[in-house]
């Protein structure tokens, strides 16, 4: 049974299955992991500037991930940056709704009392970003190294960036 157990996680992994019980699972692993320093989260160099920069704004920071609440406060609040979880407003994850169904993005919305056209949901995954622009998001497609390649027709119809220090934001005040 256990070893039937493991074998459907690797599965689950291998395939990069977002469902919320393994996503779950990877955040009890993980905050062991943490909590006793054997792991600590690294974020690419321009994101916490940008962070901090937009904050100092007056904007708020919400994380929408695969990743459970849980496996994302353990990433901000133990980075190679310290802390991070001053920083973040709000945590959601798959149970608001899956980040490729558009009406997750107003649940998000209406959760944090925002209007949708008042969001940018940085990505990415282009099926999250048409999910979130079908609810009348702003999306910013992030082009990183080791994430999947983009179409011709992905690169000329998304705002592409490759660095958070890109994006000019107005301030929120």
């Amino acid at each position: 049974m256990i070893q039937a157990v493991v074998d459907n996680v690797c599965w689950q992994m291998s395939l990069d299955r977002k469902t919320t019980a393994l996503k779950q699972l990877q955040g009890h692993m993980w905050r062991a992991a943490f909590t006793a320093g054997r792991m600590k989260a690294e974020f690419f160099d321009d994101v916490v500037p940008a962070v901090r920069k937009w904050r100092e704004a007056g904007m708020k920071v919400y994380i929408y991930s695969s990743g459970s609440v849980e496996a994302q406060k353990l990433l901000f609040g133990h980075s190679t940056e310290g802390d991070l979880l001053e920083l973040v407003d709000g945590h959601f994850d798959t149970k608001i709704g899956h980040k490729v169904e558009s009406e997750s993005y107003r649940k998000i919305a209406n959760s944090i009392g925002c209007s949708t056209n008042n969001i940018l949901f940085l990505t990415d995954v282009t099926l999250e970003a048409s999910a979130a622009e079908e609810a009348d998001v702003h999306v910013a497609v992030v082009v990183r190294p080791g994430n999947a390649g983009l179409t011709d027709d992905e690169k000329t119809y998304y705002s592409l960036i490759t660095s958070f220090s890109e994006l000019y934001l107005p301030s929120s005040s």
